[in-house]
């Protein structure tokens, strides 16, 4: 097996780790999940080219765009304005 076919491997573990990351309670794990997923992208598509996997690629070019969107929602998020604390307060 060549250099790029053992790809699949840290791909694999980039991935779980990434998603055990994700999971966390913490804002900055869950962020760091994200963008390890993205690495693990770039690792699946980068095997997927060499072993002619072409359903794979569009997988993990879905997957990714997912992962850069949950990567921007991990933020901070805003801050309620008047209207929003005035409307929880009234009991809605």
């Amino acid at each position: 097996m060549d250099f790029v076919g053992l790809l699949q491997w840290p791909a694999m573990v980039v991935t779980i780790a990434a998603a055990w990351l994700v999971a966390s309670s913490q804002r900055g794990r869950r962020n760091a999940g994200f963008w390890l997923f993205l690495i693990s992208n770039a690792l699946w598509i980068a095997w997927a080219l060499h072993v002619d996997a072409p359903a794979l690629i569009v997988l993990q070019v879905g997957l990714a765009t997912m992962n850069i969107r949950g990567a921007f929602k991990t933020e901070e998020p805003a801050q309620p304005t008047a209207s929003e604390e005035a409307g929880s307060s009234n009991g809605r």
